[in-house]
């Protein structure tokens, strides 16, 4: 079971992101503040679960939580500052679109930024998590709608740029996808700064 809170007592956010490792497409940021005594046994790490059990778990996340927020960074940004400046601005920027202001901050990973928070001008408190997802509800949350966001652009770009198997690879490095790369050359979503043959 996964753990409620790091801080009780504390209006907690949990911020985590999806498509680090990606070729192409943006990297999917969120941030999602649960309700007290939150209780659903099925939430975990995204990567543990199945792509039909993640929707149904979506749903129950956007209709229940307190607040949430998905923000993309795109090819372009990552390419500019890098892969993670890149996701620490994109939860920076989620947390900026909470309509619930957060007391304490939980992020998954190691690396995180101080935060300011724009609706209260002071900086809230932070801790990083390695696997928050699998710790806490929140990033858990986070993670979630990270990735079926994601998912679900990249599922649209695979319509618009046919033949790189991203309705299946979602723009990992998979050998197909690195083939297609090498075939018919770059679009304009990949990440030029990345290793992409």
């Amino acid at each position: 079971m996964l753990k409620e809170h790091m801080c009780e007592g504390a209006v907690e956010a949990g911020c985590d992101e999806a498509g680090r490792g990606c070729l192409c497409g943006p990297v999917s940021c969120a941030a999602v503040i649960l309700p007290d005594g939150f209780r659903c046994d099925d939430l975990n790490d995204s990567k543990q679960l199945t792509a039909g059990k993640r929707e149904e778990l979506r749903r129950l996340i956007e209709k229940e939580a307190l607040a949430w927020a998905v923000v993309m960074v795109d090819a372009e940004e990552i390419d500019r500052i890098n892969i993670l400046n890149a996701s620490i601005a994109g939860m920076q920027r989620a947390l900026d679109r909470l309509s619930v202001r957060p007391g304490h901050i939980l992020v998954d990973g190691n690396k995180f930024k101080p935060y300011l928070d724009p609706v209260l001008n002071m900086q809230t408190p932070h801790h990083t998590v390695v696997k928050g997802d699998a710790t806490y509800m929140s990033i858990a949350a986070a993670s979630i709608l990270a990735k079926t966001h994601r998912d679900e652009l990249m599922t649209e770009y695979s319509r618009q740029y046919p033949g790189y198997g991203w309705e299946q690879n979602m723009g990992y490095p998979t050998k197909a996808h690195r083939s297609a790369i090498a075939a018919l050359g770059a679009t304009p979503i990949h990440r030029k700064s990345f290793r992409l043959i």
